[in-house]
């Protein structure tokens, strides 16, 4: 059986262990047998996130709706596949697997809209002739 790895950094990496993952409602259903990541796939991970960070967060609001609408038309486009491995991953029904991955596709649609609306608040100021302007800015890796 293949082994699926972690992706980090734009590469797929193996880790020290790996362990099968089972349809609950069929226990003899091996969906996968997925890499257990440790401590080094995290820091990795975190640092692949630090160094995409700066370019991520001064890109422009079209490349941002640009690249969730993209992975919402993919997720929409595989909703059937997506959908019965998601319902063998859990142990639900096929057709809720399949809601569930059409909505994941929807949200990311939605959430590329939203990208292209300036949206922040106004408020009145208790200082005469001053507005208070809320914004919210990426602040980093979380």
């Amino acid at each position: 059986m293949t082994v699926h790895s972690n992706f980090i950094n734009g590469e797929w990496v193996s880790g020290p262990a790996s362990s099968p993952n089972l349809n609950p409602s069929n226990l003899a259903d091996v969906v996968g047998e997925y890499t257990q990541g440790d401590a080094s796939h995290v820091e990795a991970a975190v640092a692949a996130a630090r160094a995409a960070f700066p370019a991520w967060s001064t890109s422009g609001i079209q490349a941002r709706s640009d690249a969730l609408d993209k992975i919402g038309t993919e997720i929409l486009a595989r909703r059937e596949e997506l959908g019965t491995l998601l319902a063998r991953e859990e142990g639900k029904t096929r057709p809720e697997g399949i809601g569930e991955v059409t909505r994941a596709g929807h949200i990311f649609k939605f959430f590329a809209g939203e990208c292209l609306r300036m949206a922040g608040d106004t408020l009145p100021s208790v200082r005469p002739n001053i507005g208070v302007e809320i914004t919210r800015e990426p602040i980093g890796v979380v």
